[in-house]
């Protein structure tokens, strides 16, 4: 479950920030320290991508960058806003390809590929609810590339927006599934492979193939075939092949 929410502090400030927008307090607020809201995003997004979003607070960001945590507050009002800054920096900041003249498949395909990366890329996005989203200009630039990938295609806007929702959240449903493969491993200090053959003395003397005989075949084919019981790229490939057929069902109904 996602232990971190977008859009959890005042509204009004929150969107004076990421636009960039001078608002009322900012004249009350005394003169500034020589920072700035970019130097601001890039140490908490830096601390976050080393030690994990829990390990973001105003103090560890102020200590970053060499200031008081008071001094911080005249850039930001707290962690809540700050989030929502992290967020809509690194949509800004994604790399995102020319989709033009893509089928669709590949198109959509794309834009999980290019949604997979920023989670590589930052794992702590993927512990972060947008039901409420940040509403940015980095969140804007990539809503509306993300969507460039479903014009044409018979899609009313509402479809649009649920067929993308669909798609990303699957994207972050898998990167959430192999950062908690990832810490297991880091955690435990073994390999998949170390630790099955740690496991595998004891569970040939309790698992009895004849009471589990479907389960026995098919784990047995599963762990052959990936080298562990679940492998986070195979998951990914497979998946996301289902989504795309599942979309074609509804593009093909669509009358484009």
């Amino acid at each position: 479950m996602p232990t971190e929410h977008s859009s959890g502090g005042d509204p009004a400030r929150t969107l004076e920030l990421l636009w960039r927008e001078p608002g009322p307090a900012d004249s009350r607020r005394g003169p500034r320290q020589g920072l700035s809201l970019e130097r601001v995003a890039a140490a908490a997004i830096a601390l976050a991508d080393s030690d994990g979003l829990g390990s973001v607070t105003m103090r560890a960001v102020a200590h970053g960058l060499g200031v008081v945590p008071m001094s911080l507050y005249t850039y930001v009002p707290g962690k809540a806003e700050l989030l929502d800054l992290m967020l809509d920096t690194v949509y800004r900041q994604m790399p995102r390809g020319d989709l033009s003249g893509m089928p669709w498949r590949e198109r959509l395909a794309a834009v999980a590929h290019e949604n997979r990366d920023l989670f590589t890329r930052h794992p702590w996005i993927a512990e972060v609810s947008t039901t409420r989203p940040p509403l940015g200009p980095g969140l804007m630039a990539k809503y509306e590339h993300e969507l460039s990938a479903f014009e044409g295609l018979g899609l009313d806007d509402v479809e649009m927006d649920a067929a993308l929702t669909f798609l990303l959240g699957f994207v972050q449903a898998a990167a959430r599934s192999a950062a908690e493969a990832n810490a297991a491993r880091q955690d435990s200090a073994m390999s998949e492979e170390q630790w099955w053959a740690a496991n595998a003395p004891l569970l040939a003397r309790v698992f009895d193939e004849a009471k589990y005989p479907t389960a026995s075949r098919v784990g047995a084919a599963a762990g052959a075939a990936h080298g562990a019981a679940y492998d986070p790229d195979h998951a990914y490939t497979f998946g996301l092949q289902r989504v795309l057929d599942g979309l074609g069902a509804l593009i093909d109904t669509s009358g484009a």
